[in-house]
């Protein structure tokens, strides 16, 4: 048996130590190590030769908030999963501090399985239920990721509209937020049409290239929608640090908002919609 191997177990130890069935437990495949709660789905996934990449698709989509607002100084996210983006964050966002949220400390105790680093200056783990967090409003951050998911998939105390209404309010003025969904639960329409309303409309979604997922991105004040020159701009300034897709990302958000304008004319009038 392998050292890799005997850390596994020892990680699946700690995972699994209260008996529970659907705890988070590792994989390790062909050099890529994973986060499960059961068999099928990959909760985070990470590269042993390149632990703060991002593999999967839809985290790669999750940082076009970078489009929106280029130079974050805080970010929340809400699940902490393998710590996927906010290992990426603290790596090519030298100026940030982030906080993840996290309700299940059985998925804290795999950080080191996953690199997450240590609590410091820049980054804080806090076990909390993420709706709670939020209705508390200790800070406002200039970008809030959603990212929750159990055995079960969304809990519900994460879409609800009470919950988009406390993400608003949390938010600094003009900050964004993105939160992952999967397109194949019959209530994401339900969900999506509540980020809607929360954020008096100033929202678009895209779906992942390579996945089921699809990203809402919502905004809290009225420098929404980006000018189509100012996106583009945005997007060529970002790709020359950012190999994750972001030319992709924005112009799959530019489509999306021209569709939208067809219908909501009055959020894209030609001065807002020119260049």
């Amino acid at each position: 048996m392998t050292l890799d191997q005997l850390s596994l177990l020892r990680y699946g130890a700690l995972a699994s130590e209260s008996g529970d069935e659907g705890g988070p437990y590792v994989v390790q495949v062909d050099g890529m190590r994973a986060l499960h709660f059961e068999a099928l789905t990959v909760q985070s996934q990470m590269r042993l030769d390149a632990p703060d990449a991002l593999e999967i698709d839809y985290t790669r989509v999750m940082m076009g908030f970078l489009l929106f607002n280029p130079q974050p100084r805080e970010v929340v996210m809400i699940g902490l999963g393998g710590g996927s983006l906010a290992k990426y964050c603290l790596r090519t966002l030298p100026n940030v501090r982030f906080t993840a949220v996290e309700i299940d400390p059985r998925v804290i105790a795999l950080r080191d399985a996953f690199g997450v680093p240590p609590d410091g200056e820049r980054f804080r783990v806090v076990c909390a239920d993420g709706a709670d967090y939020v209705r508390a409003r200790e800070h406002a951050p200039d970008v809030l990721l959603i990212d929750g998911f159990d055995r079960g998939g969304q809990p519900e105390r994460l879409c609800t509209a009470g919950f988009y209404d406390d993400c608003h309010s949390m938010l600094a003025p003009g900050g964004v937020m993105a939160v992952n969904l999967w397109s194949g639960d019959r209530r994401y329409g339900l969900y999506a049409s509540r980020i809607r309303e929360s954020f008096e409309d100033r929202f678009v979604a895209i779906g992942a290239e390579h996945d089921s997922n699809r990203i809402a991105f919502a905004c809290k004040g009225r420098d929404f929608p980006p000018r189509r020159r100012q996106l583009s701009e945005r997007a060529r300034m970002l790709a020359a640090h950012h190999a994750i897709g972001i030319m992709s990302t924005a112009q799959r958000i530019q489509q999306r908002l021209e569709r939208r304008a067809l219908y909501r004319p009055d959020l894209w009038d030609d001065d807002r919609r020119g260049d």
